[in-house]
């Protein structure tokens, strides 16, 4: 079962105090960050609190803010980046540390996660949410004990929270407490009667204590809610086994092997039923299929020259988006703006080689030449040389610290290679200045 974390979305620190001399202009690009937020806007929220951290270097709340309009467009590592100064400021807040640690969570950083809603509890601990957040990661590292304790505090000071009852019931099923996780999927039934999950969790409970009838169903409930979950279908067909229905139990798992074609639990279930219903050949075909699928000792894995998230493939298609505007410039005695454009006209017509040639004659007339440290960049990219492109993109970033595009393309080029982290803040920083595609990458390569 998946547990979530309870982010603090709309939870803004809403007072703002700061030297006279700003307070009007600064408070009002607050207020203003405030309402964008609240509406949804979290790119117009994050300029705003931007601007306010300008003007007031030192104001807590707007780092805080920023924090959690970068969050909300799932750039973690940005945001823990805006609550880390948020806490160095004013560290007695017990909200920054959770939202740091959803943050955390969210990026698997349990251990770490656990000490910042440890802290947020000791200031708070009246907080339900921070016992649940830490419950999960509990149960996240496998400590199933500990997240229920947590989860146990969480209910005593909320009994109905959703979140904490469905956290729960998925606790106690790992560990075995099957009675008990049964009655937490009921209670979040009775509260949420839409909620597929605790369908499908109350399902394996009773397949558990031998409830196969119940369980079979809590899984068509499931099946109603979700038709498209596979897994919904394969426990469905195995407690069908279980009660003798192997035309109904076959029937599931075609549903399954149809959504899932790699489900080998499928397959062992309808070669099981098929085995009863005197059809050995179909038996013998599923069970082998059941052994070889996703079996390590059956094949050889593929090695994927790319060490990252980002493929090649979604590499070239990710650079390619980006276009080098090009303006005239007054040509100096060096000639290296005849250079620059010559080799971008190259780069056009496919003349690559030609092109690197000029943009390298270009930065060696004139080595401050960002625009041509970032075309050659995307040339050797484009040719290969991605740890050549990483260097022309820091240079570049060197020479222009409010460069966008350099920071999106060398965060894409760092994630290919497999250097996640880094990559990704690179991917919040472009993201920052302005260049709103960013956002759109670190959803889909940075979680």
């Amino acid at each position: 079962m998946r547990l979530q974390f309870t982010g603090i979305s709309f939870l803004l620190a809403l007072t703002f105090y700061c030297p006279a001399s700003a307070q009007r202009s600064a408070a009002e690009y607050f207020e203003d960050g405030n309402t964008k937020a609240g509406t949804g806007d979290f790119n117009g929220a994050m300029q705003a609190y931007t601007t306010v951290i300008s003007l007031n270097p030192d104001h807590a709340p707007s780092y805080f803010n920023r924090g959690l309009a970068k969050a909300n467009l799932k750039d973690y590592r940005g945001a823990m980046q805006d609550y880390d100064k948020a806490i160095e400021l004013n560290p007695k807040e017990a909200l920054y540390y959770q939202s740091r640690g959803v943050s955390k969570s969210l990026q698997e950083d349990f251990r770490s996660a656990i000490d910042d809603y440890s802290k947020s509890i000791e200031l708070n601990p009246e907080e339900p949410k921070a016992y649940y957040n830490r419950g999960v990661s509990y149960a996240k590292l496998k400590n199933h004990r500990n997240a229920l304790i947590d989860l146990d505090h969480a209910l005593a000071l909320n009994p109905d929270e959703l979140a904490a009852l469905y956290a729960r019931g998925n606790c106690k099923q790992d560990l075995q407490e099957y009675a008990g996780s049964l009655a937490d999927f009921t209670r979040v039934i009775e509260l949420s009667p839409k909620r597929t999950g605790a369908y499908a969790g109350r399902g394996l409970a009773k397949l558990e204590l031998g409830d196969y009838q119940g369980a079979a169903a809590d899984f068509t409930r499931a099946i109603e809610l979700s038709p498209n979950e596979s897994e919904y279908y394969s426990n469905r067909g195995f407690a069908k086994n279980k009660i003798d229905d192997f035309q109904g139990a076959i029937i599931d798992f075609d549903k399954t092997i149809q959504l899932d074609p790699e489900n080998y639990n499928a397959y062992y279930g309808r070669g099981f039923a098929k085995g009863k219903l005197n059809d050995p050949r179909g038996a013998i075909a599923d069970l082998t299929k059941a052994i070889e699928v996703k079996n390590a000792y059956t094949g050889d894995p593929k090695k994927n020259a790319f060490a990252g998230k980002i493929s090649k493939e979604k590499l070239d298609e990710l650079r390619d988006q980006v276009q080098t505007h090009v303006k005239i410039e007054n040509l100096t005695n060096e000639r290296a703006e005849a250079y620059y454009v010559r080799a971008i006209a190259k780069s056009k017509v496919g003349e690559f080689k030609g092109a690197l040639a000029d943009l390298t004659t270009a930065v060696e007339l004139n080595p401050t030449y960002s625009n041509a440290y970032f075309s050659r960049a995307m040339i050797r990219s484009a040719s290969g040389d991605q740890m050549g492109a990483v260097l022309d993109f820091t240079s570049s970033i060197k020479l222009r610290s409010d460069y966008p595009e350099a920071y999106y393309l060398r965060g894409i080029v760092k994630n290919s290679l497999g250097e996640i982290n880094d990559g990704c803040l690179d991917l919040s920083k472009a993201g920052e200045l302005g260049y709103q595609q960013a956002y759109k990458v670190i959803a889909a390569y940075c979680n």
